[in-house]
């Protein structure tokens, strides 16, 4: 595999003016993290929809209409959360994450995925990474997410990243949902 640069570039922070660029290497083509807007809103539906495919039949309908939003779902989303998605060169979308932060400096992840031939590239790191780093900058002190059962290969990518499960349980449209949390005190 060769190398290429990543470049992460933040130029709004919930309201808040920075600019950020960290290089590092990710696989073939070059790889961008930026924060989406609504003309990203059918890409990212679309994202959402090709790398939870392989799990429809693993989730109850209602749970994974909440999880794989359509273009609607996504715009909301826009203005509820920041939304973070990496794509190539060529604009093609890769991966998306969305978060938030609440007023205690607690943030939540959501809509993490990746485009199916993404898988294993490092594109997964790359989002979650600048999701943390752009916590981090407002002040968050513990990061939240939550994931299902059959999600194994995530769990595992949570697992590597510092997230630990909290032990909370929620009903998830009749599917257990698991808190995992990272701690950004030291």
């Amino acid at each position: 595999m060769s190398s290429c640069d990543f470049v992460f570039r933040s130029t709004r922070l919930n309201n808040f003016a920075s600019s950020v660029v960290i290089k590092v290497t990710v696989s073939d083509n070059n790889v961008t993290i930026r924060h989406a807007s609504i003309v990203d809103a059918k890409a990212i539906a679309g994202c959402l929809a090709a790398a939870f495919e392989p799990y429809k039949t693993s989730y109850t309908r209602p749970a994974f209409n909440d999880t794989v939003l359509d273009v609607i779902g996504v715009e909301h989303r826009l203005r509820d959360m920041t939304v973070l998605l990496a794509d190539n060169a060529d604009g093609n979308l890769l991966g998306t994450i969305a978060y938030e932060l609440n007023s205690k400096g607690v943030g939540h992840l959501r809509g993490m995925a990746v485009m199916p031939h993404c898988l294993g590239s490092g594109v997964a790191g790359r989002l979650l990474a600048a999701a943390e780093q752009e916590l981090a900058q407002l002040g968050c002190v513990r990061v939240t997410l939550d994931t299902t059962a059959p999600l194994e290969r995530a769990i595992r990518f949570y697992k590597r990243n510092g997230y630990h499960a909290t032990g909370v349980v929620a009903d998830f449209y009749g599917m257990e949902l698991f808190e995992y949390a990272k701690d950004f005190r030291s």
